[in-house]
């Protein structure tokens, strides 16, 4: 650094003590701003979808009957603090494991952030910081845990529930989300999945049916080969969760693009948000149309689940795909949503919300409608994904059941499930005046 001095009538520069030698140049905005601005991505993605976690909530209380809502209401808040605890404890490093054999990682590596007032020479300025990345990649594997809630609602006992969420959010996610998104096999073989229709929904799906048919259905939904209804308590409440998940998905979406930091990514970001909400969309009218249609009256739960099923299936590519491209994807997902809920009816597989339909059903036909518009894949190593995930996941998924099942048990007795799993499990009722009057 150099002072202006006067020396007589003229100027000269001389060196400023103690400052002999120039001070370090401060990085440049063009050298730190993608680290800056995909860490704020993921930060802002990051509480998008854990304002999802209010959503898959709403959407199960409002959907169960008010005997069984403060259950609901407990699980999802459980859930989504065990997955925090076992996705820092084991999930991440597990899930994200570096130099690995392509197919399981190292276990309990525990998850570290960088140290409090991080230098930029010390940073990793082609990504992200470590904490960002963790804190946006954990929304996911508790959205994937609420997807198994809803499915098996209404009779399922609390404790051995949490205990497959330990499991599911600390090994089995991790495990086959490092095969795709961690550099595994299934990365190595081409295999594309965005943003999780089949690495988040579909794992979610499976571990959900098999818990379904391990459990049962509840007692009277099928009897004398009808198929009872069990309306749900709350529309209103499960209207709002489903527009809460539909913006929780922007974050859910968006933030997978995992990059902002130059003009093409932030556009990129764009595009994906416009593509996500007009599959949404797009499943909520073909809902809407088809159950007037079928039924002659609009099923609103039909039209809640559609829009969930458009989301479900633009995940696992929302950035390639045109407008008509997003539209006409998320409405194959509202066909197959309306379809498929009877059909498990059919089979007698009881799921109290729909998750199955939503997302495994749609996660399965998002994962194959890739390969419409992004050329770099093909139709086998797309299903050769469906497939890896499905197997394990379902009979990982099954075994684990099948142990508590016989162990501690996992339905609750007939009069608690009469009574309601509010006052047989927790001794709270969500709605107290309807009973006491």
């Amino acid at each position: 650094m150099k002072k202006l001095i006067m020396l007589g009538a003229g100027l000269a520069l001389l060196p400023m003590a103690g400052f002999a030698q120039e001070a370090e140049v401060a990085p440049t905005f063009d050298e730190i701003g993608p680290y800056i601005m995909t860490t704020l991505l993921f930060l802002v993605g990051g509480f998008l979808v854990f304002w999802m976690a209010a959503g898959f909530t709403m959407l199960e209380a409002g959907l169960v009957r008010s005997k069984n809502v403060t259950t609901q209401l407990t699980k999802n808040i459980a859930l989504f603090s065990i997955a925090g605890i076992m996705y820092w404890l084991v999930g991440f490093n597990l899930m994200y494991p570096g130099d690995f054999n392509g197919y399981v990682g190292g276990f309990f590596n525990i998850t570290v952030l960088e140290a409090v007032g991080l230098g930029a020479d010390e940073a990793s300025l082609d990504y992200a910081s470590v904490a960002s990345d963790f804190f946006f990649q954990l929304m996911f594997v508790a959205a994937t845990a609420s997807i198994v809630s809803g499915a098996l609602a209404e009779r399922i006992k609390l404790w051995p529930f949490l205990a497959f969420v330990v499991v599911l959010t600390g090994f089995m996610y991790p495990i086959s989300g490092s095969w795709q998104w961690g550099g595994g096999w299934l990365s190595e073989m081409g295999f594309s999945d965005f943003a999780g229709s089949t690495v988040v929904h579909s794992v979610g799906g499976w571990a959900a049916l098999a818990g379904a048919i391990v459990l049962g259905p509840r007692l009277g939904k099928y009897k004398d080969g009808r198929v009872n209804p069990m309306p749900g308590s709350n529309l209103a409440l499960a209207t709002l969760g489903t527009f809460i998940l539909w913006l929780g998905w922007f974050g859910f979406n968006g933030g997978s693009q995992l990059a902002a930091g130059t003009v093409g990514d932030i556009t990129d970001v764009g595009r994906i948000f416009a593509n996500t909400n007009m599959a949404a969309s797009a499943g909520a009218v073909t809902a809407l149309i088809l159950t007037q249609i079928l039924y002659k009256k609009v099923d609103l739960t039909m039209v809640l689940n559609g829009a969930l099923a458009g989301l479900v299936a633009i995940t696992a590519e929302p950035l390639y795909p045109t407008l008509f491209g997003a539209l006409w994807i998320g409405a194959v997902g509202g066909v197959i949503v309306v379809f498929a809920v009877p059909l498990l009816d059919k089979l007698k597989i009881d799921d109290v919300v729909g998750a199955i339909p939503v997302h495994l059903f749609a996660g399965i036909w998002g994962t194959i409608a890739v390969v419409f518009y992004n050329d770099g894949t093909s139709l086998m190593t797309q299903l050769t994904g469906i497939v890896a995930y499905g197997v394990f996941t379902f009979f990982v998924s099954l075994v684990v059941w099948y142990i508590f099942k016989m162990t501690m048990g996992i339905r609750v007795s007939q009069e608690s499930e009469v009574t309601g799993l509010d006052l047989s499990e927790l001794g709270m009722e969500a709605y107290p005046e309807f009973s006491k009057g």
